[in-house]
């Protein structure tokens, strides 16, 4: 009977850490989403600042351009991102905001180029 008992918390140990384990493994996944979450929030938060940049009227053309040229590298930095997450469907809205929000600003850069 003794021998039964010790097979029996031996399973019961191996089911305990695999459990463990696999709870483990869903904390990862979690921590990993919430890192994305975390680095797309802080794009959206640069992407922003550089709206509220490019509407100042104080810019010079070159600065605008400056402007232009960070918005979307900044705005495909953000869709680079959504595109790993394609399992969401949350994201894709946000990365076309951020390309409308290149256009934008390459049109602005292109305007004031113009004669």
């Amino acid at each position: 009977m003794g021998r039964t008992m010790r097979a029996t918390r031996s399973w019961l140990a191996l089911l305990t850490a695999a459990i463990a384990l696999a709870g483990c493994a869903k904390h990862v996944d979690t921590r990993v989403a919430g890192d994305d979450d975390a680095a797309i929030d802080g794009i959206e938060a640069r992407l922003d600042e550089l709206r509220a940049r490019e509407q100042g009227d104080d810019l010079s053309c070159a600065e605008q351009c400056d402007v232009s040229t960070r918005t979307c590298a900044t705005a495909e930095q953000l869709c680079g991102l959504v595109e790993q997450q394609a399992d969401r469907d949350d994201l894709p809205p946000r990365c076309a905001r951020a390309r409308e929000q290149c256009a934008g600003a390459n049109d602005g850069c292109t305007r004031c180029q113009s004669p």
